[in-house]
């Protein structure tokens, strides 16, 4: 029987070169737009319910980061909600993934998606909880709003913090943390959340890249633009999304600052400081100390400081680079949290790996580490 392979939906990327045999369809991911980025992919299978299938992207070696496919299992759901893992080889070149139908159709995700009917739920979410208020801070390249939701009251001496995630669209896990985040923070009985509401200002922007997320990109905006490598001189031609941002940072300030992001290749979760910045400071050193052994105590054993990225040499930071260019310009701590798209080396889960319901529990769990720090951000 000859499958139907879809991927015109939110968030969807694949290219079907021929699905005629169930045992050998061949597939290629399509790049992001006017960019050469592609390992995103997302997709439907419509079929006959117990028919073994084998899938095989082919162009699976020539992606942004080939060393992600190692010990990678992709991820399947049949009802969009939870999303396991499958046997999935890499041999250089192809990627294969097998799977039998247990019903007539499955979705299949290279990370467990985060669509933008959720992303609109999680801000309406927000803004009924009567602890936060939305606001846009302009429109991106394809016409979509750019949210931003800020909780607690602006006061002298008060430390304001940003929460930035998804940058790079298909880097979903980012999102799913920062759903768990502000699920905890705007819970009007966590006694934790309610003093971080209290003693901070939080401005939050879920998704900074949502024509990416709509287009099935991995890293790029609608103009194949890599966000995170436009804090240094972004504008409203090609990079609107950071420029926005900026802006607005720039009007209310910076004490504290976090980017949420996903790796491809490093199944650990791991923060990237900006140890490498010109005016690296001790203040900041013993900042980025406080805050990640905190989050090491809150996590479960989920985070992290061994492994990760190698630390920058004194001014040879990148200051395009989000972190880099805010802690820069406003002397603060500023910081990149990656999560493994494969799964937690620490605390594996065959069944799952990392996962959404992983990726929000470290989102909550990141109020008790700046809890941690407040008092010694100003």
């Amino acid at each position: 029987m000859t499958l139907n392979i879809s991927s015109a939906f939110d968030g969807g990327n694949i290219l079907v070169k021929d699905a005629s045999d169930p045992s050998n369809v061949r597939l290629e991911i399509r790049k992001d737009n006017e960019s050469d980025f592609y390992q995103w992919f997302y997709f439907r299978v419509t079929g006959e319910r117990g028919q073994d299938i084998r899938l095989i992207i082919e162009n699976a070696g020539g992606a942004a980061y080939p060393k992600g496919w190692d010990d990678y299992n992709a991820v399947v759901s049949y009802d969009l909600m939870e999303w396991k893992r499958v046997p999935t080889r890499y041999d250089g070149q192809a990627l294969t993934i097998e799977t039998t139908l247990s019903r007539d159709a499955v979705y299949l995700a290279y990370f467990a998606p985060y669509p933008s009917d959720r992303h609109a739920q999680l801000v309406a979410g927000a803004q009924s909880s009567g602890a936060a208020k939305v606001s846009i801070l302009g429109q991106t390249l394809d016409g979509r709003d750019l949210d931003l939701i800020t909780i607690g009251e602006p006061a002298e001496g008060k430390p304001t913090l940003w929460i930035t995630a998804r940058q790079h669209p298909g880097e979903t896990m980012a999102e799913w943390w920062m759903e768990g985040f502000l699920e905890r923070l705007l819970d009007l009985t966590d006694e934790m959340a309610m003093k971080l509401r209290e003693q901070a200002v939080l401005y939050v922007v879920p998704n900074m890249n949502p024509d990416g997320s709509a287009r099935g990109h991995l890293r790029t905006n609608a103009a194949g633009v890599n966000l995170n490598r436009e804090w240094q001189s972004p504008s409203m031609e090609k990079s609107p999304e950071v420029f926005l941002v900026l802006e607005e940072m720039k009007k209310n300030g910076v004490d504290f600052a976090l980017d949420v992001h996903g790796d491809e290749a490093i199944p650990y979760n791991f923060i990237a400081g900006t140890e490498g910045i010109p005016s690296w400071t001790d203040k900041q050193a013993a900042l980025l100390n406080g805050f990640s052994h905190a989050y090491v105590a809150s996590s479960g054993g989920e985070f992290q400081t061994k492994y990760g990225y190698p630390k920058n040499k004194p001014g040879q930071a990148n200051l395009t680079i989000c972190n880099n260019a805010v802690a820069e310009k406003f002397d603060c701590l500023a910081m990149t949290l990656e999560m493994p798209f494969k799964d937690n080396a620490e605390l594996p889960d065959e069944r799952f790996g990392w996962s959404p319901p992983r990726s929000k529990r470290l989102g909550a769990n990141v109020i008790d580490a700046i809890l941690t720090v407040l008092p010694d951000l100003r």
